[in-house]
Order: C-alpha cells, then structure tokens, then sequence
C-alpha cells in the first residue's frame, strides 16, 4: 500500500524521520532527532577547522549566510585564535605548553 501525503506533508521527510524513530528507540540512545544529529555533524566540523563554506555544502544550505546564522557563535573568534597561535607557539619554544610549565612551577614551590 503506498502512502499518499495530506497536503503540505512532505512524504520523503516523514519516512527517514519515522525509521530513525525506529532505530533510536530499538537501539536505546535516546530522544536524538535526525535534525539534532545535523547539528552534531555541523558542529564537529567546525570544532575541526572546516570553514563555512565547507560546512554550508556538507549541510545543503543554499548560502553560506544561513550556515553563519546558525553556527556563527561555534567558529573561533580572532581572540581564540590568537591564544591557540600563542599557546603553539610557546609548545614550539619550550617543547610544552604555557599552561603546564606555570602549573609545574607552581606545583613545585
């Protein structure tokens, strides 16, 4: 029997939406939603230094403007590059980084 959508139901959104359901429930992980799993996914590739317009193409959106909108607040800012380019560069120099040498030298007073 095939199944005839009422008006305004999107038929190929409902079906996955309704097996994954299937899955999570079966599997016991959760309430995670596929739309949340998006989110996971978006996430992780900006928390690896995807740039936006990498991350628009991954998630289908038709401007990289709709991918900031959403996402904006999950990439770096110049000050948290600024203290990742620092903090490396100290590792380099000192063959560790700033934080544990001055956690070292405090431990050892």
């Amino acid at each position: 029997m095939t199944h005839h959508p009422t008006k305004g139901e999107h038929p190929r959104r409902r079906k996955p939406a309704d097996r994954w359901r299937q899955v999570r429930e079966a599997a016991g992980i959760g309430e995670f939603t596929l739309h949340d799993l998006r989110h996971f996914y978006a996430s992780g590739l900006i928390a690896d230094r995807c740039d936006v317009v990498t991350v628009q193409r991954a998630l289908g959106h038709a401007a990289p403007s709709i991918t900031l909108n959403t996402y904006s607040h999950l990439w770096p800012t110049a000050e948290d590059k600024t203290r990742t380019a620092g903090s490396r560069l100290i590792a380099a120099v000192l063959g560790d980084s700033a934080d544990s040498v001055r956690t070292k030298e405090t431990t050892s007073l």
